[in-house]
């Protein structure tokens, strides 16, 4: 499996950010970090491990980048407003830095996917649905799509339109919705044991049926935690079973 590491400066978050590729071909999954990780967490807890044979088949390139949680929302000493400013700047990084670098190692017409667990989950839920013609879809892992979760009780027009379980209700853009709608890969996996959140799941899933996107919802059982044996045995599963079978 080959593996590479590379970093620059982002102007739009002003400082160095790395980025890990592994593969050589095949689409495009952009992992996210959980809570305050950094680009190797993935790797540190094999997750890629059990990607490899995706990976070796070429049938999938996976993109490992920072996380700035512990720069915006898990931040106790930020102004709230600043935190969101952060956030806002992330969500341009990634736009703006990281899919052109994907694309330089892919090609134009390879589909990106994003992936999370946990604070993962929520923000590769939503750069899907800020960039629906960018990111092809999401597979999202134990997450909650309620930013209000991490914020402290603080709520401004930027909180709104970074956290989907708000905004999708309210979202009426024909366009949108119509790119939304097409996606055939918007995968949302929780547990149902230990620090799980299997009914704010299946709320957000709600929300998603009222605007009639399509989307899979799998709760799994009551032995399936919040942690990363869970999501070694998820995403596995969701790709093998939902883009390669």
């Amino acid at each position: 499996m080959q593996k590479h590491v590379t970093s620059w400066y982002s102007q739009q978050l002003q400082q160095e950010m790395p980025i890990v590729r592994y593969g050589h071909y095949g689409i495009a999954l952009l992992l996210i970090p959980t809570a305050a990780a950094d680009y190797l967490e993935y790797e540190r807890f094999q997750l890629i491990d059990c990607l490899k044979p995706f990976i070796d088949q070429g049938l999938l390139t996976v993109f490992s980048i920072n996380s700035i949680n512990s720069q915006s929302w898990l931040n106790k000493t930020m102004e709230p407003a600043h935190k969101a400013i952060r956030h806002n700047q992330f969500n341009a990084y990634v736009i703006e830095d990281v899919v052109p670098y994907i694309r330089n190692h892919t090609s134009f017409e390879t589909p990106i996917f994003t992936c999370g667990a946990s604070f993962g989950a929520l923000h590769a839920m939503n750069l899907f649905l800020k960039y629906p013609i960018t990111i092809q879809g999401t597979i999202a892992m134990s997450g909650v799509y309620d930013l209000t979760d991490y914020t402290d009780g603080f709520f401004d027009e930027q909180v709104y339109f970074n956290s989907p379980y708000h905004y999708i209700p309210n979202l009426s853009d024909d366009w949108f919705l119509s790119h939304i709608r097409r996606s055939h890969h918007i995968h949302i996996y929780t547990g149902s044991g230990n620090y799980e959140a299997p009914h704010k799941n299946w709320l957000f899933s709600e929300e998603l049926s009222h605007k009639n996107i399509p989307h899979d919802l799998q709760i799994w059982g009551n032995d399936i935690h919040h942690d990363w044996e869970t999501w070694r045995k998820m995403l596995p599963n969701i790709l093998g079973n939902k883009f390669f079978n």
